[in-house]
């Protein structure tokens, strides 16, 4: 039992250590204390002519310790002998309860906020930037929330052992409900930064939510409220902003170049982000307008060097997607990447340009240079391994651009341009279960692009499957409004499955499309190969050479053409262009 020595209440609750209704410190033993044993406030304890070992002081010389029978109480002072000083006794402070709870509460909050600290700044590893949502209500600001994204992946992008998906592989989710957690696990990574956008006249509002994905809570958000004019010191200051969140330690060469501003001229920007936003639709049309819009960005800053490699990918498309003549667009492809490099050396989105120039060129060597250069400044910049695949392809070494198209899907899981270039490999080696099971993966995820049913097409037909094939073919016609190379496998496939007359439609066609200039004349040969006429396709691949077609070193080693490497005429134009025999 315990009592209180102020007001005598008793405890049977020995856990207890002050009263409830005058903080006192309990003691230990009956509330009123029998007569002749007197209790000392200091201990609580009650033998009697036990030596007293309260805190009682004095000045006097030491002598022997009173016994507690020397010790006479009154209610609130331990009257001494003489020669012990009167030491009355205090009423119990309650700053003494304060004082420990207050340290224990500061000690929790310590470890709380350490628990929570260690937990939230941990360094991430992996990131998805997804496609930022534009809520001005106005479908033509869309260029601007698409290039906001894609600049800030190429930012963060050269932020050291940082993975950052791609651009293909975001923007799959573009204009579609997710949750955080599930998007995460499908695109494998830690945190996921979503961008909301509202533009109201001069003035920009982005909204920046940076989620991790595992426990689904929000690591960082930011709202940057700017007049437009400075889009592009917000864009550094995002990418800086962004950078330190993820908890990444940048040296000062590191954070410049992630911060880095292409140019200061605000306009020059916005235009260069339409250009993009045109380039990516690839489409005869889109690549024609992003080329107006790069060259816009030039003419406002003729220094800006992102603008001269948009202008450098545009032209070069032309020949495949418009059916450009090469002679037309190489030369003005090539000048716009060598200026590119001249302003900025560093910059290897021009290296990966005009390496694959060089490859249209059939420079082989320069290409390989400067594929192998643009990797050096960059080794996950997956669309430089694609494209160093195909050169490696139009050389012959097959093996090797298997290794560096398989390094790409690495980097971008979700392209379907890539996986139409690993299927196409996986059809050179005799793999066509796997490229058919490829093919048909990608075409259940986006049925929108033309060459995964073209490429599927060209698998069928190598397992005799014609009809497959045919209706394969058709869906890549249809989806790619006709374009010649589509054409070409459709009259392919017509014509090695016997339906010649609708062979011959398809070849009429496709020569009026020629007499147009929009049209390659290995989308011919393909035609003449399926009939068995080699003549007639050794014939237009000459005008292909004549013309110095960028793209026949890679069309006479895909499916169909390379069926007529036993021809003395396969080896001799191979000779003439400079490849290995």
């Amino acid at each position: 039992m315990k009592k209180c020595p102020q007001c005598g209440r008793d405890y049977n609750d020995d856990s207890m250590s002050f009263c409830l209704d005058d903080g006192s410190e309990l003691l230990f033993g009956p509330a009123r204390p029998e007569s002749g044993t007197p209790t000392s406030v200091a201990t609580g304890f009650s033998p009697v002519d036990e030596p007293a070992t309260a805190i009682l002081h004095t000045t006097d010389a030491a002598r022997e310790a009173p016994t507690r029978a020397q010790i006479h109480t009154t209610e609130k002072t331990a009257v001494l002998p003489s020669g012990i000083a009167d030491v009355p006794q205090k009423r119990f402070d309650k700053r003494l309860i304060a004082a420990p709870i207050l340290v224990v509460v500061i000690a929790l909050g310590v470890y709380l906020g350490y628990r929570s600290f260690s937990t939230t700044t941990k360094q991430i590893e992996s990131i998805a930037v997804m496609p930022f949502v534009n809520e001005s209500g106005n479908a033509d600001v869309e260029y601007l929330s698409d290039g906001m994204t894609e600049t800030l992946i190429g930012s963060l992008s050269n932020v050291p052992n940082l993975s950052v998906k791609p651009r293909s592989t975001v923007f799959r989710y573009k204009g579609k409900e997710t949750d955080a957690r599930t998007t995460g696990k499908e695109l494998n990574v830690q945190a996921i930064l979503n961008g909301r956008i509202v533009q109201r006249g001069d003035q920009l509002t982005l909204s920046l939510e940076l989620v991790d994905v595992e426990k689904d809570n929000v690591l960082w958000s930011q709202q940057y409220v700017r007049k437009q004019s400075d889009l592009v010191s917000l864009q550094s200051e995002i990418a800086r902003d962004v950078s330190s969140k993820l908890k990444t330690k940048l040296s000062g060469a590191e954070e410049a170049i992630v911060s880095k501003k292409y140019t200061e001229n605000s306009e020059a920007y916005q235009l260069y982000l339409k250009g993009r936003y045109y380039w990516n639709r690839r489409t005869s049309e889109g690549l024609k307008k992003a080329i107006e819009q790069f060259q816009q960005a030039i003419d406002n800053d003729p220094n800006y060097a992102l603008a001269y490699a948009g202008l450098a990918d545009s032209y070069g498309l032309m020949q495949i997607y418009a059916g450009s003549p090469t002679s037309e667009v190489l030369p003005k492809a090539k000048a716009a990447a060598l200026r590119a490099l001249e302003i900025d050396d560093s910059l290897v989105e021009a290296h990966a340009s005009l390496a694959q120039l060089y490859t249209f060129s059939w420079q082989w060597g320069d290409a390989d240079r400067e594929f192998r250069r643009a990797i050096q400044l960059n080794p996950n910049y997956p669309t430089v391994h694609q494209w160093y695949s195909a050169q490696l392809i139009s050389v012959g070494s097959v093996d090797e651009s298997l290794a560096e198209i398989k390094r790409a899907q690495e980097l971008d899981p979700l392209s379907t341009v890539i996986a139409v270039n690993v299927a196409t490999v996986y059809i050179l080696r005799g793999n066509l279960d796997a490229a058919i099971a490829l093919c048909n993966n990608f075409i259940e995820l986006d049925s929108s692009f033309p060459a995964t049913h073209v490429t599927l097409a060209l698998a069928y037909q190598r397992q005799g499957r014609f009809e497959e094939a045919i209706t394969a073919a058709q869906k890549g016609v249809e989806l790619s409004k006709r374009s010649d190379g589509a054409l070409g496998v459709l009259g392919y496939c017509y014509a090695v499955g016997g339906n010649r007359s609708e062979a011959l439609a398809i070849l009429r066609e496709i020569e009026e499309k020629h007499a147009r200039r929009e049209s390659k004349g290995s989308s011919l040969a393909y035609i003449y190969t399926g009939l068995r006429d080699k003549d007639q396709a050794f014939a237009w691949l000459e005008k292909d050479f004549q013309a110095r077609s960028g793209n026949l070193a890679f069309q006479l080693i895909n499916p169909i053409l390379g069926t007529l490497n036993s021809d003395a005429r396969y080896a001799d134009l191979r000779r003439r262009m400079g490849l290995p025999q």
